[in-house]
């Protein structure tokens, strides 16, 4: 059972969208059925549309079926008026003459595709070994290897290991390393990038042999890609000495697309448990939620938590080698991500490494079940939000070091970290990390800062920026100070800021800045002739020093 707008949400990640009646988006959905002509009396509340020859007979089906929405693929190429937005118009049209909601999926998706994801989220709206554990893919890859006669290891669209044949007789160092890793390692990645191999599989459905390479471990094998429509999910990688052909050949074929549903439903039942999620989170991080309840629904335990804000961007202007095949718009924490894609052989590849960066951040942190996390993640905007369980702000930087190390070697990670907090308290604390995040974006060397560690400096950042906006008096004693020191190429600044932050003792100050205490002095006497200064004045003491603070350059060690 799921609601008609979680379906859509999910459904619009492989092409699908709704036409008409957006009030229809509350309704729950409790079946699914497809037209039957031996059985007129089939219902359902949703309809898929399978067989029907156009919009117009699948809503007449749909209302037949007493179905709440229909689902329709239309063909690769309609009539005049069926195709971009006549087609849209049409069917919004006829489905609101019906009272049905009427949603059309991409013609290029297949049936068989559509049908695994409706029905394991309708049906299912869970977790299951199918939608999301490797079991099946294990077995999966074993029967593969039996037929094919080769070692066989099943991979994701960024080269992680999925799963993998049991029998080892076909394997090499290479695919050892892989599994022991699970993931390719770096220099094959560049190997295969170099190869032409990951262009390939993105602009064909062809299987691609890849011959061996002694240096690297490798001996012979083919791949070939996993695809739901034109997007690329994954692919298959089995070891032979020769491309396969005939029944072997077909037998990978098959097996690709085997792995294509398994993927879909993963996919699907993963997308959905994020919108869950994300959605939770945002309601925790923007106040007003009954904060326990949310925590509770999150299966958080009532103890401080942190909020952790992250970035992800790569260096330069380069795709994620192997990694550029992502699905180019994806539905995730209550909006829609776009990359920025462009169209290559018919799949979308990502223009904009932000995007992808960042996209792949959100997956790699909510990727598993979410009892095996320790913490909750949301995606807003160009930010990726978790709530962490951690009462040592180290706890968090082991997080974030862990989800680093999980990403492409060419992403730079920046993050910030909140103060301990309770459930109520939690929008603070995403204002507290969003403050260390600029801070750490600002010191991209350093540790991630964690609020309760670094308030003072988020404290001078902040006057800083008032200064920056003229908020500062444009006169008074510091600013003439500044002014003469820019004319003349004098120290009095650094020799105030040294006397204050030396409590008024000119011995220590003198040694911090490396002239005799008679200087410090003498220089205190002019400053005194220069602008009126009242040094015996604890209020003007306090004022000079966060107005010199303020205009510090950097903030000190």
């Amino acid at each position: 059972m799921i609601t008609l707008d979680r379906l859509v949400n999910v459904l619009g990640g492989y092409g699908v969208r709704l036409c008409n009646r957006p009030e229809a988006r509350a309704a729950w959905l409790h079946g699914v059925a497809v037209p039957d002509a031996a059985d007129p009396h089939v219902t359902g509340d949703l309809l898929l549309a399978i067989g029907t020859g156009s919009i117009e007979e699948a809503v007449r089906c749909a209302v037949a079926a007493k179905a709440t929405a229909v689902l329709v693929r239309p063909a690769p190429s309609g009539g005049p008026g069926e195709s971009g937005g006549g087609l849209d118009r049409q069917a919004a049209a006829l489905g609101d003459r019906h009272q049905v909601a009427v949603l059309l999926a991409d013609p290029a998706m297949p049936w068989s595709q559509l049908a695994g994801v409706v029905y394991g989220l309708v049906l299912e709206s869970r977790e299951t070994a199918s939608g999301r554990g490797p079991t099946d893919l294990f077995a999966l890859a074993d029967s593969l290897a039996d037929t094919l006669g080769g070692a066989v290891t099943i991979e994701d669209r960024h080269s992680r290991v999925l799963a993998y044949s049991r029998s080892q007789q076909a394997g090499d160092p290479a695919r050892l390393e892989t599994i022991l890793a699970r993931r390719v390692p770096d220099r094959l990645r560049e190997l295969f990038q170099r190869r032409g191999v990951f262009d390939r599989l993105a602009a064909a459905d062809e299987p691609v042999f890849v011959p061996a390479d002694p240096e690297h471990g490798l001996t012979a094998r083919t791949v070939v890609p996993v695809r739901a429509g034109r997007e690329l999910l994954g692919s298959v990688w089995v070891t032979c000495e020769r491309p396969p052909a005939g029944a072997h050949r077909r037998a990978l074929a098959d097996g690709a697309h085997t792995v294509a549903l398994h993927l879909l439903r993963s996919r699907a039942s993963a997308d959905l448990e994020r919108q869950v999620e994300s959605d939770l989170i945002i309601r925790l991080l923007e106040g007003g939620a009954d904060a326990p309840t949310v925590i509770s629904r999150l299966g958080l335990a009532p103890q401080p938590l942190r909020v952790v804000a992250v970035r992800a961007h790569t260096d330069g202007d380069r795709h994620l080698d192997g990694d550029r095949h992502l699905g180019g718009e994806r539905h995730l924490g209550g909006e829609r991500q776009v990359g920025g894609d462009r169209q290559v052989g018919g799949d979308r590849q990502v223009g904009g490494d932000r995007h992808a960066a960042l996209l792949l951040a959100f997956e790699q942190a909510t990727t598993g079940f979410g009892w095996s996390r320790p913490g909750r993640s949301a995606l807003l905007g160009d930010t990726l939000y978790t709530v962490l369980p951690a009462e040592q702000a180290g706890a968090a930087r082991r997080w974030i070091s862990a989800l680093r190390a999980e990403l492409p070697a060419q992403v730079r990670v920046a993050a910030g970290i909140g103060a301990p907090a309770e459930a109520a308290e939690l929008p603070a604390g995403r204002q507290e990390a969003d403050e260390c995040l600029a801070l750490h974006e600002s010191r991209p060397g350093d540790v991630p800062p964690a609020y309760d560690e670094s308030w003072d400096d988020i404290l001078l950042r902040r006057l800083r920026a008032a200064v920056r906006t003229g908020r500062t008096p444009a006169r008074g004693p510091v600013s003439t100070l500044l002014r003469h020191d820019a004319r003349h190429g004098t120290r009095f600044v650094a020799t105030l800021r040294a006397w204050l932050e030396c409590q008024g003792d000119p011995v220590p100050a003198a040694e911090r800045l490396g002239v005799h205490p008679n200087t410090v002095r003498n220089r205190l006497r002019k400053i005194g002739e220069l602008t009126p200064l009242n040094l015996g004045d604890a209020r003007q003491r306090l004022a000079m020093t966060i107005m010199l603070a303020a205009v510090e350059d950097e903030p000190r060690a």
